[in-house]
Formats: structure tokens, C-alpha cells, sequence
């Protein structure tokens, strides 16, 4: 199968390019590099450099003619959506609708599309929140994940194109970027691996849903081959606070340090958790990476990457 990763040298979107070359798929990997790093990409992978919302890597798209597409492509920073909603919709709405176009035109017969569930869902009622739970983005960034998906609806209606929009939870291990709009987990371990305090927003009883980035690998690959069309949660259904977390990662990297409480983060959603039954029935899906295992492996990574 040939496909079109976008993001492919993103966190998330380099491990799934991996994954897809080893099982002799053709990639080709569509990045401009504004978050993704060169050191991600896979040597198989063929690189092509472009900007999403450009007409231009709807040209690429269409002239490579792909099976089908990977979208992880994203201005994925929540913070600077709100501080610039423009600049998020050109790149998560007007990119994507510049990819599906090409899509439309290049006969894709499958869409992957990486959305996010805490994002989507916004301030649950019930928790775990399956797919039919109410969708009331609380960002900028999440309304321009559910329109992705809106989308996607309209073309699957319209032009008979396929997909698959994965709700993340919050994922978690090697590769992640602790700059910017960083997951607790990787900003956790920087600070620790370097000896510095980690300061946890409020009381850190918080809670997310966190799940490794292998498993959610498999759930792409798993996407490729499934009929289902419509969102699915990719979850563990299992609610872990921040406070839990610093304590298994000062454990795998064998820190002392403790960390201290700053102010609450304004806006911060207080609990977030997937249920992903619907996975397991449409993609033969289930997280299978505990918490502890997962987090170890990623301090393993992060304490390799200091210490070259």
C-alpha cells in the first residue's frame, strides 16, 4: 500500500511511519518541519518538504496518488490556539481541507485522521466518555479537531472517502518534544534527568488518561484494514493524576528531587478519560502497555538522548 504521512516527523507520526515501512508498505512522508524533527524520519520513508495549508502539498499528494493518507499534520499547541485562532484554523482546518481535496481528486480509498479526544470532548459529564459523549471543545484547537472530523463526514458523504478519526488520549513516550505545548511526561523527565525542580500546577490531582505511543501505533496500523468509518477512542479508560505520574518517572530515572506546586494553569480541564471499548470491537484494539512498563521505557529514551 502507498501512504502519505503528514507530520511524519512528529512524535506520534514517525513512530506510525515506522511501523508502516516494516511492514513493507511504500510512505512517503509529507513535513515542513515547523515541530518535526530529522532525526525522527525514517531512512526508508520517502521525505517530501511542504507546508499542508500550502496548495502545493495537495499537489504532492495528488501526484504521488496514495492508497492512503495519515493525517497527524497539526498546530497542536492549545495555548497558542487561543492566542492565535487564525493561525490554528490554517493549519488544522485549511490544511486538512487542501489534503482531503487532494484525496477527493487522487482516488485515496482510506483516511486516518488524528484527532483528540480530551480536546474534543471538553469538560466531560461521564468518565470514561465514549463516542456519543456531547463535544464541547474548550479551545481553539479542539474546535479544529472536531471540524476535521465534520469534514471528514461530509467527504465520506459526498465522495464516498473512507476514514478512521482517532481520538487520542494523552500519549505519552520516546520522541516527545518537552518544548512547547509538551506533554507533563516528557517536560517531567527533562527537568529531572538535568537535575532541575518540576513544578507541579495546583495540586496536581488532576487527571488524564495516558497511553503509550506503541499502543496507539498499533491502532493505526489496525485502522488501515478496518470497514468502520466514523471517531474511535484510543484510551486506557484509566484516570491517573500528575502527582502519580512525577512519582513513577523520579522512580524509573532514580531522582530525589521533589517537586513543588505552582498556581493552577487557567483553564486546565480538572479530569479527562477515553472509554475505548468501541476500539476493541471495530479495530481489535486494546491498550496493552501499563502505565509503569510505558514510562519506564520513555525515561530509557530520554536518559539515552541526554546523554549523547
Amino acid at each position: 500500500m502507498r501512504i502519505v504521512v503528514t507530520g511524519g516527523a512528529g512524535f506520534i507520526a514517525s513512530h506510525v511511519v515506522d511501523a508502516y515501512v516494516e511492514r513493507g508498505h511504500e510512505v512517503h512522508i509529507l513535513d515542513d518541519f515547523s515541530t518535526g524533527q530529522r532525526s525522527n524520519l525514517n531512512p526508508k520513508a520517502e521525505l517530501h518538504e511542504a507546508d499542508i495549508a500550502n496548495p502545493q502539498a495537495a499537489r504532492l499528494i495528488e501526484k504521488i496518488k496514495p492508497d492512503a493518507l495519515s493525517h497527524h499534520a497539526a498546530q497542536m499547541d492549545v495555548r497558542h490556539s487561543v492566542a492565535d485562532p487564525g493561525f490554528d484554523a490554517r493549519v488544522n482546518i485549511v490544511g486538512f481541507i487542501n489534503s482531503l481535496e487532494a484525496c477527493k481528486n487522487s482516488g485515496v480509498k482510506k483516511v486516518v485522521f488524528a484527532s483528540s479526544g480530551g480536546a474534543v470532548y471538553g469538560e466531560q459529564e461521564t468518565f470514561p466518555a465514549a463516542e456519543d459523549h456531547a463535544t464541547r471543545p474548550a479551545s481553539p484547537y479542539g474546535v479544529s479537531k472536531r471540524a476535521g472530523e465534520l469534514y471528514l463526514s461530509y467527504y465520506q458523504q459526498a465522495f464516498g472517502l473512507p476514514y478512521i478519526a482517532l481520538r487520542y488520549a494523552n500519549i505519552y513516550g520516546p520522541r516527545q518534544s518537552a518544548q512547547g505545548e509538551a506533554g507533563v511526561v516528557a517536560i517531567f523527565l527533562s527537568l529531572l534527568l538535568s537535575g532541575k525542580t518540576p513544578v507541579i500546577n495546583g495540586d496536581g490531582k488532576q487527571t488524564r488518561d495516558y497511553v503509550y505511543v506503541g499502543d496507539v501505533v498499533r491502532a493505526n496500523v489496525a485502522a488501515l484494514d478496518s470497514s468502520f468509518v466514523g471517531a474511535i477512542n484510543i484510551g486506557t479508560g484509566v484516570e491517573t493524576d500528575v502527582v502519580t505520574i512525577f512519582q513513577h518517572l523520579r522512580r524509573a530515572v532514580g531522582s530525589s528531587v521533589e517537586a513543588v506546586h505552582g498556581p493552577a494553569k487557567a483553564g486546565e480541564q480538572r479530569r479527562s478519560c477515553l472509554d475505548a471499548r468501541l476500539a476493541a470491537r471495530a479495530l481489535g484494539w486494546r491498550p496493552q502497555t501499563e502505565l509503569a512498563d510505558g514510562l519506564r521505557r520513555t525515561a530509557e529514551f530520554y536518559r539515552e538522548t541526554v546523554g549523547r
